[in-house]
């Protein structure tokens, strides 16, 4: 089927909607490949976008929803649960520069219990808020100091 904004869909239909696996290509050259049903991305597929970004796993009802994994066009990458389009839920995001955070996740913001690690040998094991250090958790550098108590946004 063509759209008349120039979009493609390639696969079975059912009830003259697109059902079961089938392949959705947008003008712009982005790209879904996966299951379909009503109309709608659910099951398992996987998207790309013009820029190089890409997401591989689970979708509800048209969204990004279970486990899956999400490359940004600049290659860093989270590969953990989505729920709703948003990052919810546990998984692990890398940087390009080498930090990494492997924890819990509430509407793409790191929150709840997670460990945040440096490059340079820094690690943060604590308590998240809205993306910000906050509750109980112990910060260690590489030369050995530590620090263990209560965070409040960030510091």
């Amino acid at each position: 089927m063509i759209h008349a904004d120039g979009d493609v869909y390639e696969g079975f239909w059912i009830d003259d909607k697109a059902h079961g696996v089938g392949t959705y290509t947008h003008q712009d050259g982005g790209e879904y490949k996966g299951n379909w049903f009503e109309d709608k991305q659910h099951g398992k597929g996987k998207e790309t976008w013009p820029d190089g970004a890409s997401y591989e796993g689970n979708y509800k009802d048209g969204v990004k929803d279970g486990k899956g994994t999400f490359i940004w066009s600049d290659g860093s990458q989270f590969v953990g649960h989505f729920k709703n389009n948003m990052i919810t839920g546990l998984g692990v995001y890398k940087w390009i520069d080498g930090r990494i955070y492997d924890g819990e996740w509430k509407d793409n913001k790191m929150e709840g219990k997670g460990k945040f690690t440096w490059p340079d040998g820094r690690k943060y094991i604590g308590r998240y808020v809205n993306d910000a250090k906050e509750g109980q958790g112990e910060f260690k550098w590489p030369d050995g100091r530590t620090y263990e108590g209560a965070w409040k946004n960030g510091a």
